[in-house]
């Protein structure tokens, strides 16, 4: 009997032990350093976009004005990296650039924001044609527009017009810049413009192109451009790739794909002699708001720090803080284990413990994960109250349902959480958990319904969601009790779950493995609400 009390004992802390072990390897496989290619360059890169906003700043916002001194460091800060910057406007203090550029020493592909709006238009053209002979020395060429046609916002016989007095009027070379595929469809333009400005982005192609592949995607559209606009001068005006937020189909946004898109996309570009512009400089937060996540970290360097994300040539972890947070990760496991050991009421059998191990392993694996994300990816008190549920709901889910499975106790319906004090035979440990069940439920189906009907810019919460809906399904499927019938609420909720995470499987596409991991927890979820317990007081 002695001998199988310590035998009893030792299955937590074996399980504890190989569970960390687990947590730690997880961790460093997800921040071991990628290696770079070898024949990187070191040298300036040709030309980089340049937008001042830093933080809350926002064009979006009529007075918003960036004083000179801010500029002035931004540009300071580049000349290590470029001896050329492209903007994309003169309002809120950008035309003070040409001025700040030459103090120094950077050449200006000078932006003329063109939009539906004919003052605004008037003011950039008697703006830009002023600056233009200010700073002849400093300005290189004017983009009359870009990618009004794309927006639908002007039409291309509107645009010939603008490029025709801009260049009469300037004195400098003019381009108009679009995605290259409406270069395509209005070819006319070619002849008003001094070479053709096209944008490139593997990422946001309507089949989006893996960072792999993007390279070499590049420099086919380069090349197809070419023999379109044969003896014309091409400028690839952007290109680049983002370090953070959600996949589209195989086209993962991070920081080691960005530094290895953008050093294989300059490499060839030294090889076949290309002008290349990167977009960006800085990440741009203000983005996001027209864009999702994706959109605020297509920068070479940080917004809040004004740092380089990654250093040319070398390796780059997607997870700098890796052993942090595996030692978070480590913590909250030995969190769920100590709960599940102080609040036992019964012994558990060797499965019980794989399944509390299992809770263990799910939390202490994406919780870290999920609280990077929440950092990345929160936008406005909304989107910051959002990410703080998601996350805890990844932290305290684990050790709730861990606590239930050792106390022989039961996860109540939606109905019994409802019920409140008035249900006399629920504990308050298992209305926590109920409660947990209750919200994690919400949350996914907020999550899946965005997913469904506006999914272009949405991000896929599949960390945080891990850290919750493992432990539950694995709790339902331990407890000691038979299955009870789910409530109406627990079966529409489980039916929205289902036919939706179906829906985003097909839509985003099965090389998308940030859609197939959420899809697989919405299942798993939803099977979960259909398997609720009764306690064993209450089975016949």
């Amino acid at each position: 009997m002695h001998e199988r009390t310590l035998t009893g004992a030792a299955v937590p802390a074996v399980l504890l032990m190989v569970v960390a072990g687990l947590i730690a390897l997880f961790w460093w496989w997800l921040g071991r350093p990628v290696a770079m290619p070898a024949q990187a360059s070191t040298e300036k890169l040709q030309c980089v976009s340049y937008a001042p906003f830093r933080g809350l700043q926002s064009p979006l916002r009529a007075d918003t004005h960036i004083s000179a001194a801010q500029i002035e460091e931004d540009l300071a800060g580049l000349t290590s990296l470029t001896d050329c910057i492209r903007t994309y406007s003169i309002e809120h203090g950008l035309d003070q650039v040409p001025e700040i550029a030459r103090r120094v020493g950077l050449k200006v592909i000078q932006g003329l924001w063109l939009s539906s709006h004919p003052e605004k238009n008037r003011h950039q053209v008697e703006t830009i044609v002023k600056l233009a002979k200010q700073y002849p020395d400093v300005i290189d060429a004017i983009i009359v527009g870009n990618e009004v046609l794309l927006r639908g916002e002007l039409s291309a016989d509107n645009v010939a017009a603008f490029l025709r007095e801009v260049k009469s009027r300037a004195g400098l070379p003019v381009t108009y810049a679009d995605v290259w595929e409406f270069w395509l469809r209005h070819r006319d333009l070619a002849a008003l413009v001094d070479f053709v400005t096209i944008h490139i982005l593997p990422y946001w192609e309507d089949f989006p192109i893996p960072a792999k592949d993007a390279a070499a995607h590049v420099e086919s559209i380069r090349e197809r451009m070419a023999a379109a606009f044969p003896g014309k001068a091409i400028l690839i005006g952007e290109t680049g790739w983002p370090s953070a937020g959600r996949m589209r189909e195989g086209a993962l946004p991070s920081l080691a794909n960005q530094a290895l898109v953008l050093q294989e996309v300059l490499a060839i570009a030294k090889r076949n002699g290309y002008r290349v512009n990167v977009i960006e400089a800085f990440d741009q937060p203000w983005k996001r708001r027209l864009e999702g996540t994706v959109g605020g970290y297509w920068g070479l360097f940080d917004d809040a720090t004004r740092r380089p994300k990654f250093q040319w040539g070398a390796p780059v972890s997607n997870h700098p803080r890796w052993l942090q947070q595996a030692a978070g990760g480590v913590v909250l496991a030995v969190l769920v284990f100590a709960v599940a050991l102080g609040g036992r009421r019964l012994e558990l059998s060797r499965g019980q413990w794989a399944a509390i191990a299992g809770m263990a392993l799910a939390a202490g694996s994406t919780a870290g994960w999920a609280v990077e994300l929440m950092f990345y990816e929160s936008l406005g008190i909304g989107g910051w109250l959002r990410s703080a549920v998601l996350v805890g709901l990844a932290v305290l889910t684990p050790p709730a349902m861990a606590a239930v499975l050792a106390r022989g106790g039961m996860l109540p319906t939606f109905a019994d959480v409802l019920a409140g004090p008035r249900n006399g035979t629920i504990t308050g440990m298992e209305r926590l958990a109920g409660l947990l069940i209750a919200a994690t439920a919400v949350v996914a189906i907020q999550v899946a319904l965005g997913l469904v009907f506006d999914p272009r810019y949405k991000d896929f919460p599949f960390a945080p969601l891990t850290a919750a809906a493992v432990p539950i399904a694995l709790a339902m499927l331990a407890l000691r009790a038979r299955p009870a019938a789910s409530g109406l609420a627990e079966q529409i909720a489980a039916a929205t779950l289902a036919l939706s995470a179906i829906y985003i499987a097909f839509n985003e596409g099965f090389a998308n493995w940030q859609s197939l991991w959420l899809c697989f927890l919405l299942m798993l979820l939803s099977l979960s609400l259909l398997r609720f317990r009764r306690p064993r007081a209450a089975q016949s």
